[in-house]
């Protein structure tokens, strides 16, 4: 049918051409749905980016998918098979951990350092040179849209009929060349299905990045002075068009909005299409008293207050809102959220949990705590506050790095973490909002 997998995504093209998406986004499962996408996103004139899945292979037969990760922390079961199989719950953990591993590693190394682009209210076009059981695709869809994309199509060369009608109700639109009635291995349907190398995954996409960078949205940038409860503190307020959400940042004792730490993820977050706000929490006076640094219910009540005031801006008044907490003002976050009903997401760099103890139980929002491995003090700490917490919580220890994570490749890796966990929990604009319900405890990393 196909002479090699760019014929292939050159006919693809033309097909979803078609559909005259509205700022689409093409997103190529690695390797071969790479090549393929290239092509689908030249027919296009769409940015391309990788969405990088991984299938979860059966303890002893990893040939046999069970499942899929993808990026995001999704991951997709066949529950059926695991059940004829009699995979246990540790089988299934132990194969999603080395997974996982692999799917950092790929994820950074196609990326090369450039965050994913932006799928917020965008239509996103996920492309693989074929589907037999689409186990990989189902999790690159889920991920899709727990990044906000407004639409999301499944565009494939060819596939089983019987997947193609599967993925009819998963996505808004499937578009395959070839639907063979018989489907014995994807690669049957080219002439050359040889294997595609990192090395030119990690080609096309730096071929592409500038016309993926063109296409991203700028963002307005504008200082603000916050109402803080009755005080006026200095703010910037950086609102990409078209954004998912709002990340209000709470920094640390002896820090402020200037922070570079705070201002490099909130960079990284208006990348992913989020819109931030970094503000002083204190006054210049009260900055140098050690009693007002570690004041939480002062800092969480001027949190909850500013959140109020950002609520009636017209920039940014009708996105849902997120809190990002550096050390003390991660305490803070907590403090804010546990009274703030409409705080949908919160991230915790290198935070002091501990310090909101009274109110932990009281935090409704997913809550994600991102500690170094090194930091041990506080990483102890913060494994005392996961247990205490009833909602959606998860712990997430970035290797050698320590509290400042000043170590190579730390920051970034924090900043990819913390986009993800908003862009998951934080509901596109203009979106119902589902019910936070409190999570059930469950074994360490996540409850």
């Amino acid at each position: 049918m196909f002479r090699d997998r760019r014929h292939a995504g050159v006919l693809l093209g033309e097909r979803v051409r078609s559909l005259a998406l509205s700022d689409p986004v093409v997103l190529g499962l690695p390797r071969g749905g790479v090549v393929v996408a290239a092509e689908v996103a030249r027919a296009l004139g769409a940015p391309l980016d990788v969405l990088v899945v991984r299938k979860l292979g059966a303890p002893g037969n990893p040939e046999l998918g069970i499942g899929a990760i993808a990026e995001g922390g999704i991951t997709v079961l066949n529950d059926a098979l695991i059940a004829r199989l009699r995979v246990s719950p540790a089988e299934i953990e132990a194969v999603a951990e080395r997974e996982q591993r692999e799917l950092v590693r790929r994820t950074d190394a196609y990326r090369g350092g450039r965050q994913p682009l932006s799928l917020a209210g965008r239509s996103a076009v996920v492309v693989d040179d074929g589907l037999a059981t689409g186990f990989t695709a189902r999790a690159a869809v889920a991920a899709a849209r727990a990044r906000g994309a407004a639409m999301v199509v499944l565009a494939v060369p060819v596939a089983a009929p019987e997947t193609i009608a599967e993925f009819s109700s998963l996505v808004d639109e499937v578009v395959c060349a070839e639907v063979p009635e018989f489907l014995f291995a994807v690669g049957a349907a080219y002439a050359d299905f040889s294997q595609t190398g990192d090395d030119e995954v990690e080609r096309l996409l730096a071929a592409a990045a500038p016309a993926g960078a063109a296409a991203e949205r700028e963002a307005a940038e504008r200082e603000v002075v916050v109402d803080g409860g009755g005080l006026g503190l200095p703010g910037t307020l950086t609102v990409p068009a078209g954004a998912a959400g709002v990340v209000v940042f709470a920094h640390g004792s002896g820090s402020s909005r200037h922070s570079p730490r705070n201002r490099a993820v909130a960079s990284s977050l208006q990348e992913v299409g989020l819109a931030t706000l970094l503000f002083d929490l204190l006054t210049p006076g009260e900055d140098a008293d050690r009693s007002a640094v570690f004041d939480i219910p002062l800092l969480g009540a001027r949190l909850a207050a500013a959140t109020g005031w950002l609520r009636g801006t017209e920039a940014a008044g009708g996105l849902p809102v997120g809190y990002f907490g550096a050390s003390t003002g991660a305490a803070a976050a907590l403090w804010a959220a546990a009274g703030v009903e409409e705080i949908r997401a919160v991230v915790s760099r290198g935070g002091r949990p501990d310090l909101a103890a009274p109110r932990l139980g009281q935090v409704r929002a997913p809550t994600l705590l991102i500690v170094g491995g090194a930091d041990r003090v506080v990483l102890s700490l913060n494994r005392e506050a996961q247990a205490a917490m009833t909602a959606e919580c998860r712990l997430e220890v970035i290797p050698g790095a320590t509290h400042l994570f000043e170590e190579p490749g730390a920051l970034e890796r924090v900043s990819r973490l913390a986009g993800d966990w908003f862009l998951r929990w934080l509901p596109p604009a203009g979106a119902q909002a589902p019910p936070i319900e409190p999570g059930a405890p469950a074994q360490e990393g996540s409850k």
